[in-house]
């Protein structure tokens, strides 16, 4: 189940786009309203806006009615042992190096590199038992919430089944107009975030990181002349001709007038100013990598996105053994980040609560799979798709317990299973979908939303 050092050396350089969460101007940048712009989007006038996916919804959700999903990805299969789901008493090779920690329920603990997730264990929900035996190193089927949803290497990967984001983007919509549905904030952006399939692209993603920083206004066009419609005509026109493009406010669509909003609202721009949450938020949830975009992901979901998938680094929990390039082993290469993970969401779930935002957002933490019992001779583990671990929290579901558990080893679930149907059930019964609900496949048939026999997870209902 494992690959060779080669090998991974070179998955791990491919798709590696930087992301920023500062990425507001600057250079390669195109801001809104340039011909680039216009050019880059491909359609004419702000109509072009009406390409960005996310926009396209069954119907948008009803007012007062905000439920939003945040997905914190730990791309690579981050170790269930060595995280949530210690085993202090089985031998040396299976225990790893790291000690067990008691948690805020009483008899659970983690492992002890995870001491403020353990300090809020009473808000979680610590998944031991989530059968992943139809993943791969891909986030195709967990993020798909489907196990008929695989890599399988002939360019048919997922076989058109679509990401539990863009479902919630075609059948909910996002929780304001002026903001997208479904939006990635990742640096690895194919390899880490799966998008609509063949639901279509109008409920696929954005992406975050090209996102951030187009939403400024055009140059020439000011936000207090706006609700002036002859002035804003005027000054359109005049941009228009400048562009030497021929659409005008009046001949928009429902997609192009959702776009211009989108802009003129400024709440797109607004949401991705990190510079505007006080210092002290900022240092809750660490001016990292992944704490910022964890912080960006609360904003995202508090301005009216409906999902947000949050990805740090591809492969970064992909620890095989400390001469495995470029993620070490246990202790050499997941000692070091699992810090940054433990405080991003020990912040993100205390600022949501503070804010009154918890029951309305369901977070998730996981990665595609497990990895083995058995400690490697170079102290790492290998991939392992028998069970893993996750963290749920909010959505006002039933927290504070641990569904599920695995055998003595860790090798494979004892009772309670998780299956990735059952995750999408959940996430969709939070959002307030139909779990009977069907998308239409290219070929006109219908195809359920939650497939062979899903379920929410009766533990937290």
């Amino acid at each position: 189940m494992g690959a060779s050092k080669g090998s991974h050396a070179r998955e791990h350089q491919q798709g590696n786009a930087g992301f920023s969460c500062s990425n507001q101007t600057g250079p390669g940048l195109l801001r809104v309203g340039s011909r680039r712009w216009f050019l880059q989007v491909g359609a004419a006038g702000l109509a072009g806006m009406g390409a960005l996916p996310g926009l396209a919804a069954e119907s948008l959700t009803p007012g007062g009615d905000k439920k939003s999903v945040i997905l914190i990805w730990l791309s690579g299969g981050p170790s269930h042992i060595d995280m949530w789901d210690p085993k202090p008493d089985a031998p040396a090779e299976i225990r790893g190096p790291f000690n067990a920690i008691e948690t805020k329920i009483p008899g659970v603990y983690f492992g002890e590199h995870l001491p403020l997730q353990a300090s809020i264990a009473d808000k979680l929900s610590i998944v031991r038992a989530v059968d992943c035996t139809s993943s791969n190193h891909t986030p195709i089927t967990m993020q798909a919430g489907n196990p008929l949803a695989r890599r399988t290497d002939n360019m048919k990967d997922g076989d058109g089944y679509p990401s539990m984001g863009s479902v919630a983007a075609k059948f909910r919509g996002p929780n304001d107009p002026d903001m997208p549905a479904f939006v990635g904030l990742a640096a690895s952006w194919k390899a880490d975030v799966w998008e609509a399939g063949h639901m279509g692209s109008a409920y696929a993603p954005v992406n975050g990181g090209a996102l951030a920083g187009k939403f400024a206004l055009p140059e020439g066009i000011q936000l207090d002349r706006l609700q002036d419609r002859s002035g804003l005509r005027q000054q359109f026109d005049r941009l228009r001709r400048d562009l030497d493009l021929g659409a005008t406010l009046e001949r928009s669509d429902r997609y192009t007038q959702q776009a211009y909003n989108m802009v003129v609202s400024g709440k797109v721009e607004k949401a991705f100013r990190l510079s505007e949450e006080p210092d002290s938020v900022r240092d809750l949830y660490s001016r990292d990598s992944v704490g910022e975009k964890v912080l960006m992901a609360r904003r995202l979901v508090e301005a009216g996105v409906t999902f947000v998938t949050v990805s740090h680094r591809w492969g970064y929990f992909d620890n095989h053994g400390d001469q495995v390039p470029p993620w070490g082993g246990i202790e050499k290469g997941l000692k070091p980040i699992l810090p940054t993970i433990d405080r991003a969401m020990h912040a993100l779930i205390t600022d949501l609560d503070q804010r009154g935002l918890l029951d309305s957002t369901l977070v998730m933490m996981m990665g595609e799979f497990g990895r083995t019992p058995v400690m490697s001779a170079d102290a790492g583990r290998g991939h392992w798709t028998n069970v893993m671990s996750m963290l749920m929290a909010g959505g006002k579901f039933k927290h504070g317990q641990v569904v599920g558990s695995t055998d003595a080893r860790g090798y494979g679930p004892k009772d309670g299973v998780v299956r990735p149907q059952d995750l999408a059930a959940t996430t969709f019964r939070h959002l307030g979908i139909d779990l009977g609900a069907h998308w239409m496949s290219p070929q006109g048939r219908p195809t359920p939303i939650v497939v062979e026999g899903g379920r929410p997870i009766p533990e937290m209902i």
